[in-house]
């Protein structure tokens, strides 16, 4: 009985599968106070897609007007505000908060029913968040 309970873990770790979700934790505030922070704290998760595919996303690297310090996390936290559910686009890879109003657009390398969840912590502006949500073809749900 041990030696197919091995056999059936060693099969899982050398193919490699799609995970349940990964996440990138989210820790945001303005450069300026010209520009409103809409997010103070979120998480995002990417659904149904290959291990590591969060890791571009999940950079500290940005040039926007908005800093964001970025952590990979196995999960995000479930003491959320709200959350938008999203089809996983290729403009969604690069910016977790675009979504897509085409649900049936078909990207490269994106496999069907792959999705984006944004959890969001210490919202600032929970409102536009669910216009921004909402408006992109997102599915907003408060707690």
């Amino acid at each position: 009985m041990n030696i197919r309970f091995l056999l059936l873990l060693a099969t899982f770790c050398v193919i490699p599968t799609c995970v349940m979700a990964e996440g990138c934790d989210v820790e945001t505030r303005s450069s300026s106070t010209s520009v409103p922070t809409v997010s103070g704290h979120s998480c995002y998760e990417y659904e149904g897609m290959p291990v590591n595919s969060i890791d571009w996303s999940c950079s500290n690297e940005s040039k926007d007007m908005v800093n964001a310090v970025k952590k990979k996390v196995q999960q995000c936290d479930d003491h959320y505000q709200a959350t938008c559910i999203a089809t996983l686009t290729q403009e969604s890879l690069a910016n977790p908060h675009s979504t897509s109003k085409d649900k049936n657009a078909k990207a490269l390398n994106i496999p069907d029913g792959a999705q984006v969840t944004t959890y969001y912590y210490g919202a600032e502006n929970l409102g536009q968040a669910k216009i921004d949500c909402e408006s992109g073809g997102g599915h907003w749900k408060a707690k």
